[in-house]
């Protein structure tokens, strides 16, 4: 049998919908199946054992650049993919339901126009399956899979799954502690609501006897970084990291701390313990939860079906807080 997979952004929402591939291994070795994602998350996926061959698109770029042509361009190379016995469409957004379409196959799956949040991306499918969109994503995409292949993955299995992020080159981090434990700090996310305080994040590395890093990814996120080493002289600032060299940063790591992003979900994918702070968003729908990986929310009643980014609430979640959860986890 041979499948394709459609997801095709962002970094956490890829890493949230790569967890299927081995399940699906487990149940039938011999299922082929390819992937279709944005150019710029390619490293993600192009050293994972369980995926046959990733398909590139630039969707992104074409209409960044606002030209049709390039759009046009981009949908060709999918009418151009091979044929296959089934395409599941894992993102639910228009944009991916169409580039499911044209791909040639014999059926295309997603969810229907209850489950996601486009609806009516549910018309470009010839077979759609119900699981609501304010449901656990890990536990959405899972169920999308048992109903596609009619297969079993229960919660024990997903909670003792295989690290499943892969990279090409081990990334040298200056600065490892062999004595102390090293900790990951994340001060970046997608909007601002997501982001933690400097100064808490500030009062977390005085209030922890640890060795420190902090990722960033663009020029703001760097800010964030020196405005907390100015306040916490201590922390390691990494270099700008490649998504293969993010990997391998993480997988060095002890404990990672950060809000829900790409980034601290990656933690989660390679078995590495994890705090991730929601504010605006839903913790109980956007992280799975295990005896290493814990969430801290803050009190707001968060809409999964449309996030308030005027809700900064994570801003009430303390510093103390999160240092009780981290001593936890590190004696674990």
């Amino acid at each position: 049998m041979k499948i394709a997979i459609v997801k095709l952004s962002a970094l956490g929402d890829i890493v949230h919908a790569m967890v299927v591939l081995q399940f699906i291994k487990k149940f039938n070795k011999e299922i082929s199946i390819d992937w279709i994602v944005e150019d710029s998350y390619k490293d993600l996926l192009k050293s994972n054992p369980h995926i046959n061959k990733v398909y590139l698109i630039n969707i992104k770029h074409a209409k960044k650049k606002k030209s049709f042509l390039a759009l046009i361009k981009e949908f060709k190379k999918v009418l151009k993919l091979p044929n296959y016995d089934l395409v599941i469409d894992m993102q639910g957004l228009i944009k991916s339901a169409f580039v499911s379409k044209l791909i040639p196959s014999k059926q295309t799956l997603g969810f229907d126009k209850f489950s996601s949040r486009e609806g009516l991306s549910a018309l470009f499918y010839n077979k759609t399956f119900n699981y609501g969109y304010d449901k656990n994503v890990i536990e959405r995409n899972i169920s999308l899979i048992e109903f596609a292949l009619s297969l079993d993955v229960n919660k024990l299995e997903i909670i003792n799954k295989e690290p499943f992020l892969f990279y090409s080159q081990e990334y040298l981090i200056m600065g490892l502690s062999h004595k102390k434990k090293n900790i990951l700090i994340i001060p970046g996310a997608s909007h601002q609501s997501k982001r933690y305080p400097i100064s808490n994040f500030s009062q977390i590395i005085n209030l922890i006897d640890a060795n420190f890093f902090i990722i960033w990814g663009d020029n703001n996120e760097k800010i964030l970084a020196e405005k907390i080493r100015a306040i916490s002289p201590s922390v390691n600032i990494c270099d700008k990291l490649s998504i293969d060299s993010l990997i391998s940063v993480i997988s060095q790591m002890s404990l990672v701390i950060g809000p829900d992003t790409g980034p601290t979900h990656m933690a989660w994918a390679l078995n590495i313990p994890s705090i991730t702070l929601f504010g605006s968003t839903p913790g109980r729908r956007n992280a799975y939860i295990t005896k290493t990986n814990q969430i801290v929310e803050s009190n707001s009643k968060v809409n999964s079906f449309k996030i308030d980014k005027n809700d900064f609430s994570i801003n009430n979640v303390s510093a103390e807080r999160v240092v009780r959860l981290a001593r936890k986890l590190m004696t674990k």
